[in-house]
């Protein structure tokens, strides 16, 4: 089930982070372990991941606020508390400010896979058919085989190209942070990648120019916008 899929865990009890990795990396899973707040951050902001599961209560920056950075980050990303703090209302404050599940300390290692599991079937499906053709105006996006549908022709995307046009349909009328979309795809945010990316940019603009309707734009100082 894990289909390859990166998971951060934030986790300060060093014992329980190295269980939780070895069970999940038996898994089948791909574990980066974060002991406080600021390296998860770090982390999230560096590597390619697909979930999150953050103890609310960690040094340095808690998982609470842990979560509303990312969320700031990315909108899509499923996150996975697991805390001590059993009270409802701080599960309904973790679910409102963008968690997607609440486990409680102590907690069976079993309910926690099937609960990751369950949410991954639902943010990313199963099998590589289940990620479905976008339509962008007229333009058709299929992320699988990593290719757009221009007036009937097939052109073909890398994979950097694929993974940014992702994070601009995520943001999409809302701006994509430059920083972030660096750190995210090239692993830094130096200048040899920014010209990278500034590349890329320019190719899928020129892709999109059949249809004036669908333009990425430049927010100064700041990053891109998908607008439709």
């Amino acid at each position: 089930m894990s289909i390859n899929k990166k998971i951060l865990l934030a986790e300060d009890d060093m014992n329980l982070g190295k269980v939780l990795t070895t069970y999940l990396e038996a898994k089948g899973y791909s574990v980066k372990h974060a002991t406080n707040g600021e390296s998860a951050y770090e982390l999230f902001c560096t590597s390619d991941l697909d979930i999150c599961i953050v103890d609310v209560m960690m040094p340095l920056k808690d998982g609470f606020t842990l979560a509303k950075e990312i969320r700031k980050m990315d909108k899509q990303i499923p996150i996975i508390f697991l805390t001590a703090k059993s009270l409802p209302q701080d599960m309904v404050y973790g679910l409102s400010i963008g968690g997607d599940d609440y486990i409680t300390k102590p907690f069976s290692m079993e309910v926690l896979l099937a609960r990751l599991e369950a949410l991954i079937r639902r943010t990313y499906g199963t099998e590589e058919g289940d990620l479905q053709p976008i339509q962008l105006g007229s333009i058709i996006f299929n992320v699988a085989h990593q290719s757009l549908l221009i007036n009937g022709e097939e052109k073909k995307l890398t994979t950097r190209e694929t993974e940014l046009l992702m994070m601009l349909i995520q943001k999409k009328n809302d701006v994509l942070d430059r920083g972030y979309a660096l750190k995210k795809i090239w692993g830094d945010d130096s200048y040899y990648n920014a010209r990278s990316m500034d590349v890329y940019i320019t190719k899928l603009r020129k892709l999109f120019a059949p249809d004036p309707k669908v333009q990425i734009i430049n927010v100064h100082g700041i990053g891109f916008k998908l607008v439709m």
